[in-house]
């Protein structure tokens, strides 16, 4: 079965970083291009970082571009978020996303002092 795992997540001061894990089992990890979204209080689920399959393309959200860093390892089947000089408008549940069908369930992200 399909499962989306995501990791990494927790309380991080401003300017702080993080990284955020995607562990994938259960599809051919490799075929599907992956993303990262989040959902903040109060607000809709925006895509953060989108990859392509290879892992050569990518887009970002402008109000983390020159912060955040999506990335995969195609050979361990994990997809990876660095997020830098984090700001507390970060705080949401991040979310992984392979292709368009599989989600994972999340994982917390507050950035507060």
């Amino acid at each position: 079965q399909v499962q989306l795992v995501e990791s990494g997540g927790g309380l991080v001061q401003p300017g702080g970083s993080l990284r955020l894990s995607c562990a994938a089992s259960g599809f051919t990890f490799r075929s599907y291009a992956m993303s990262w979204y989040r959902q903040a209080p109060g607000k809709a689920r925006e895509l953060v970082a989108g990859l392509s399959m290879s892992g050569a393309s990518t887009n970002y959200a402008d109000s983390v571009k020159g912060r955040f860093t999506i990335a995969r390892d195609n050979a361990k089947n994990t997809l990876y978020l660095q997020m830098n000089n984090l700001k507390p408008e970060d705080t949401a549940v991040y979310y992984c996303k392979a292709g368009t069908r599989y989600w994972g369930q999340g994982t917390q992200v507050t950035v507060s002092s």
